[in-house]
């Protein structure tokens, strides 16, 4: 059994809570909704867009708090918008006049629509239903610089890793930064983390990260692994994320109830749930 005081479950969803077609499984659906009715405090905490979110924790069937686009929005179990942060409209002209190559998708998170540079099948594939719809746009004639965070995806991580040293030089202690995934590289204001967001919803319900335990497999869950009381790495995450916190524990991969089935074997010890 993981420690007794556990009262918060912290999961992530892409490569984390949902499969490899990008839902949560029916096994995953039943074990949140004995924590649910166990009175445990569950968060969800993803890159995605709240649009975009929302529609899939929904399928869990009760309410639920929410951290989207990786702390920058903090939605209530009511769906009221507890948190809002958005970039420095300046800084994100300024990347965007950087004439940055054509081959990388490059995508403005706004409140009501995704604006990109090119159609991207692979960034739809996510979406298992529309409700944030992209708009195909020519940065140099964009004018609204109001965004929530910007995405960048490239099928070589190298050549990210060159484009985030390339706008960190420029643009020094303006923005976090994280890889979601190898090939998915965002940038959002500086003061915004998933782990920063999340200790906004414990001290309003009177808990800690010392009674949480979270599940990500991304370089944007590294604060809440590190933060909770138990963080566990998702099987499938990148190998360089698994080295860095080789301190954690590493359980099985999202397309086997990865997370479903560790809290089934460590805390719903008295419910007749069977792990698959």
């Amino acid at each position: 059994m993981i420690q007794e005081n556990i009262k918060v479950i912290i999961s992530d969803l892409d490569g984390t809570l949902l499969n490899s077609d990008h839902r949560i499984s029916d096994f995953t659906k039943q074990v949140f909704k004995e924590l649910h009715q166990q009175n445990y405090l569950i968060i969800i905490a993803t890159g995605r867009h709240h649009l975009d979110a929302m529609p899939i924790i929904e399928t869990l069937g009760f309410p639920i708090y929410l951290v989207t686009s990786n702390g920058a929005r903090i939605h209530t179990p009511s769906k009221e918008l507890l948190f809002r942060t958005n970039m420095e409209s300046s800084a994100v002209k300024s990347v965007l006049e950087m004439d940055i190559p054509a081959e990388f998708t490059t995508v403005l998170f706004k409140e009501n629509v995704w604006q990109t540079n090119k159609h991207n099948d692979k960034l739809l594939e996510f979406q298992t239903e529309l409700n944030y719809v992209p708009e195909l746009v020519n940065y140099k004639e964009v004018t609204d610089y109001d965004v929530i965070k910007i995405f960048f995806t490239h099928e070589s991580h190298g050549k990210l890793v060159e484009l985030r040293e390339t706008i960190l030089e420029k643009h020094p202690d303006i923005f976090s930064h994280a890889f979601s995934l190898p090939h998915c590289l965002e940038f959002m204001d500086k003061s915004v983390d998933k782990s920063v967001a999340i200790a906004q919803i414990l001290a309003i319900e009177g808990y800690q990260f010392d009674q949480a335990v979270s599940f990500g497999d991304g370089y944007n869950d590294e604060g809440m692994l590190n933060t909770s009381a138990k963080g566990l790495v998702m099987g499938n995450a990148p190998d360089s994320l698994k080295n860095k916190l080789s301190h954690l524990e590493v359980i099985s991969n999202n397309h086997k109830d990865g997370v479903a089935n560790y809290l089934v074997e460590k805390l719903l010890n008295k419910v007749g749930l069977i792990a698959k």
